[in-house]
């Protein structure tokens, strides 16, 4: 870390929550020990640091504020501690580091409890950031809250729910810090209501982590309850601003959807929704990094998951949408309209030259089972003349043979096929993902 960068940084630092905070540092490299105690010292913070957890819980008699934890400490597995840290009668703040860990294991230390994950070699001003907010939350309380969120969904009804979306609009709810921009055209007027339908969130919290399609990282998230009249947001896993799911922060669809709010994005979220807005999920939190895992290429997985845990319903008016009349949108090369139906149908018609050629289907969303069926094994494909291309522009760097279906001029290269028309199937899969970003279910047929 610069020293030049840490006097700027603390020249800023006013009257700050640092001065007069326990901090205690574990980490098996004495550098990175020495450099953070004089950061700390300088913001006034009382700090002590440990090389091992040979000594850890007599360095917790002084009763520490925040612990900074690494993943890979001598002797003990920083997992472990971090474990041992949250059972203690009053247990500190815990932000986790490592420079060798996998977005999976951030993804887990955030379940387990940590406050924050950070990656070495680690930002002076974004260290300082998250220690500030991590005491912040310790000081109010509001550690340990994402524990009520995670854990007693089913009961996150009508009765005390304002208090706690509350907490997650403020920002107080753990690792996420969140302030989450709720959308009035979810659950405000609602225009086009059709029916009533029942709000949902998921009963626990779930972890996936997999490849990002398009940016080739590992792409870890889970998926976190949320109480009603919320809507769906994504969130880094790190924290920062959260993304809604919602039309109005589409930022691009160039071979896959991306939503952007602030400093804040996240792409390929299309197979997700699809399982979202199959199972009539209104309030959920995403945590991911840039990209949400491909995983097989298709929606099942997300499905799986989600049943695997089950929903809870949840109170709230949410209505679906049925248009008045046939809307028609159409720039000459391609079409999509939206009429009034008592299910969601989405009839979808797509040409491509040989060897897919001309592919049609109707598809009506009658129950879940009948779209794991018939719709989320469905995966996304790609053409063997477009690899270099898209490969220039950054995209499909995360393409692998299990994970989408490459099409050559004689057929598909690298899988057997689960449908003989699964292109135009996964068309539909990926409508009803895109279409979900309404923030409501349709009640309608979606012709395109």
């Amino acid at each position: 870390m610069s020293r030049g960068a840490a006097v700027s940084a603390m020249e800023r630092l006013e009257d700050d929550i640092l001065k007069g905070a326990k901090v205690l540092i574990i980490d098996d490299e004495p550098g990175i020990c020495r450099e953070l105690e004089k950061l700390f010292e300088e913001s006034g913070s009382e700090v002590s640091s440990l090389n091992s957890a040979e000594r850890l819980f007599e360095a917790l008699e002084d009763e520490p504020d925040l612990v900074l934890l690494d993943i890979w400490i001598p002797g003990r597995d920083g997992m472990e501690v971090l474990q041992e840290l949250q059972a203690l009668n009053n247990p500190p703040c815990v932000i986790m580091m490592s420079g060798h860990a996998t977005i999976a294991t951030a993804v887990k230390a955030t379940q387990m409890g940590a406050y924050d994950f950070l990656e070495k070699p680690l930002d002076i001003e974004l260290t300082l950031d998250r220690v500030r907010a991590g005491l912040h939350a310790q000081r109010s309380g509001a550690v340990g809250q994402e524990s009520l969120i995670h854990t007693e969904s089913q009961d996150l009804n009508e009765e005390g729910a304002s208090a706690v979306i509350n907490e997650v609009r403020d920002g107080a709810s753990g690792a996420a810090h969140l302030h989450l921009n709720i959308q009035e055209s979810i659950f405000g007027k609602q225009p086009w209501a059709g029916e009533c339908v029942q709000q949902r969130t998921i009963q626990h919290s779930i972890i996936l982590y997999g490849t990002g399609l398009h940016s080739g990282k590992k792409s870890g998230m889970s998926l976190e309850p949320l109480p009603p009249n919320s809507g769906i947001h994504f969130v880094g896993v790190s924290g920062g601003p959260a993304v809604p799911a919602h039309v109005d922060f589409v930022d691009s669809t160039g071979f896959a959807t991306t939503l952007k709010s602030g400093g804040s994005s996240v792409q390929t979220i299309e197979h997700l929704m699809s399982a979202l807005h199959a199972l009539g999920i209104s309030n959920l939190l995403v945590k991911c990094n840039e990209e949400v895992p491909i995983l097989d290429g298709s929606s099942l997985e997300f499905l799986k998951a989600i049943r695997e845990v089950g929903v809870c319903d949840q109170s709230g008016e949410w209505f679906a949408i049925t248009p008045p009349e046939r809307v028609t949108y159409d720039n000459g090369k391609e079409q999509i309209s939206i009429e009034p139906a008592e299910r969601l149908t989405v009839e979808y018609y797509l040409n491509y030259p040989a060897p897919l050629g001309e592919q049609e289907l109707i598809y009506t969303h009658d129950s879940i089972e009948h779209y794991e069926k018939e719709i989320s094994s469905a995966r996304t494909f790609g053409f063997v003349q477009d690899v270099g291309y898209l490969q220039a522009k950054g995209l499909a760097q995360g393409g692998r043979m299990d994970n989408f279906i490459l099409y050559g001029k004689d057929g598909a290269l690298n899988q057997s096929l689960r449908f003989e028309n699964e292109a135009v199937r996964h068309k539909i899969l990926d409508a009803i993902g895109d279409l979900y970003l309404l923030g409501r279910p349709l009640q309608a047929k979606i012709t395109a």
